[in-house]
């Protein structure tokens, strides 16, 4: 049988740093828990754009909203053009796209020389709730940016697409 006799930092010379470490990534209060800030800010954001869709009386979601958004100004795009662009699974995309055309905000539109695809659209009433939602949007942005200078911006996503590189490789 086994018995440590130097306790876990004889055993284990590097536990200490694996628990700074640890403590380091994992503690939500933790300063450099930049992860966990970016995704509660982003939950704020969502819930606040939610929130505001609603006391307009737009049937939509954040998540719609996203798809709307990029369908107008891609007319024509193909679900699997509109999956990468909105980095949703194209089951997702098309569970969501057939909520909107259930609710008559977008169309599909066979594509003339390949039956197996289609292009997607917004129909006049998608047109519309893309019109009332867009200073619903605008508003929220602007009110999570407050008084943040243009530098800030650039400094801002400067350093998330710092991020994003070096996590996508």
């Amino acid at each position: 049988m086994f018995m440590a006799t130097k306790g876990f930092s004889g055993i284990f010379p590097n536990i200490s740093l694996l628990t700074s470490l640890q403590k380091m990534t994992t503690n939500p209060a933790d300063e450099r828990a930049y992860f966990f800030k970016i995704d509660t800010t982003i939950k704020k954001i969502r819930n606040s754009l939610q929130r505001k869709l609603d006391e307009a009386g737009l049937d939509l979601t954040v998540d719609q909203w996203v798809l709307i958004d990029h369908v107008q100004r891609n007319p024509g795009i193909n679900q699997t053009q509109l999956a990468e662009m909105t980095v949703k699974d194209t089951p997702t995309v098309t569970r969501m796209l057939d909520l909107l055309i259930k609710k008559q905000l977008a169309e599909r539109r066979s594509d003339p020389t390949d039956r197996r695809k289609f292009s997607i659209h917004l129909t006049p009433a998608g047109e519309l709730v893309f019109q009332r939602a867009l200073p619903i949007v605008v508003d929220v942005r602007r009110r999570g940016w407050g008084d943040m200078s243009d530098a800030d911006y650039h400094t801002f996503t400067r350093i998330l697409d710092s991020i994003h590189r070096n996590i996508s490789h």
